[in-house]
């Protein structure tokens, strides 16, 4: 079974990343076939400057391979060295009426707020189809809020079917060019909270940092917001940010231990907060080094990211070649 998944580099990742999605990628190279592609051609929609694009991109490939990514197991590109993608996006676009596209969270979203669409942001869900679409993939894992992104590819992939398949039968999705991929929502670890109590997010700047420096993450996790109870009163789990983010990086027994804690007082923040920094550094500390040491080895990483290219490619131009052969543009 095939299973794939793109990142947008768009800056540098946060443990909310992690917990939320990166992890679970991890996961699935054990079981299935992964294919995970660096998503720097949905990037240009945010990042404008080419140096930080390349610093991003590259970046993905050094957090995938030090979090523990295998290239002998799993499939890892940039999604630009794969150019039948933007091939297959016109060939789709051209099934694909504007109504699905107007439907799609982002752009009703920037419309709602008056921002300016460019053609990048209305078409994006097209090259997304097409990412989804060119490896025949069987599985997709999406968060619940992303499940319309798979919606849309299915849709596109069945018009298309519908248009050059003479066998397909939209039912069972057999007969058809183009596979009809599933879903696989991603196990709920909840929203993870940033330093200000709000989902961490690059976009209201309040996230820890995967891999940041000791300085970086002491200065985010000291300054995660916190109420005025004082040290020696008892607390609330249920409404502290800290305790949320502590649960993610610890088992059962010591979840309880802190929310007894909590209860009985006499513990400050201060003290939960230096226990999660603990538990960060201990989780990410020896990925932390391993980033840096493929960080001093660049060639390696590319080769790498070209071999997981080639593997991409070949799986890609046979998928291609039937869509070409369907609608008349190849022999």
């Amino acid at each position: 079974m095939r299973v794939l998944s793109g990142v947008k580099p768009s800056d540098r990742p946060h443990i909310g990343n992690y917990f939320g999605a990166i992890r679970q990628f991890l996961e699935f190279q054990h079981r299935h076939e992964g294919f995970y592609f660096i998503a720097d051609l949905h990037a240009l929609d945010q990042v404008r400057d080419a140096a930080r694009l390349r610093e991003y991109s590259f970046g993905v490939a050094l957090d995938f391979l030090a979090l523990g990514l295998d290239p002998k197991k799993a499939v890892l590109f940039r999604q630009s060295d794969v150019p039948e993608v933007t091939q297959l996006q016109w060939v789709l676009g051209t099934v694909t009426p504007m109504g699905l596209l107007e439907r799609a969270h982002a752009y009703k979203d920037a419309v709602a707020k008056d921002k300016s669409v460019d053609f990048g942001l209305f078409a994006y869900p097209v090259l997304m189809a097409a990412d989804i679409l060119l490896y025949d993939s069987d599985r997709v894992p999406v968060g619940q809020d992303q499940t319309q992104h798979l919606e849309i590819a299915r849709d596109i992939a069945i018009r298309f079917n519908r248009t050059y398949g003479k066998d397909f039968d939209p039912k069972t999705g057999e007969g058809g060019v183009l596979k009809l991929p599933s879903a696989v929502v991603l196990e709920e670890t909840g929203i993870v909270p940033g330093t200000d109590g709000r989902k961490m997010s690059k976009s209201y700047g309040n996230t820890i940092p995967l891999f940041g420096t000791d300085a970086e993450w002491r200065k985010s996790v000291m300054g995660i917001v916190t109420d005025s109870v004082p040290v020696e009163a008892p607390k609330d789990s249920r409404k502290s940010t800290v305790f949320a983010l502590l649960k993610l990086f610890s088992t059962p027994e010591e979840i309880a231990e802190i929310e007894r804690q909590y209860r009985a007082g006499g513990v400050g923040y201060g003290s939960f907060k230096e226990r999660l920094l603990r538990k960060i550094q201990e989780t990410f500390g020896a990925a932390r080094e391993r980033r840096r040491q493929l960080e001093r080895d660049p060639v390696e990483v590319e080769r790498v990211l070209a071999e997981g290219a080639s593997r991409a490619r070949a799986v890609a131009g046979q998928v291609l070649g039937r869509v070409l052969r369907a609608c008349g543009l190849r022999v």
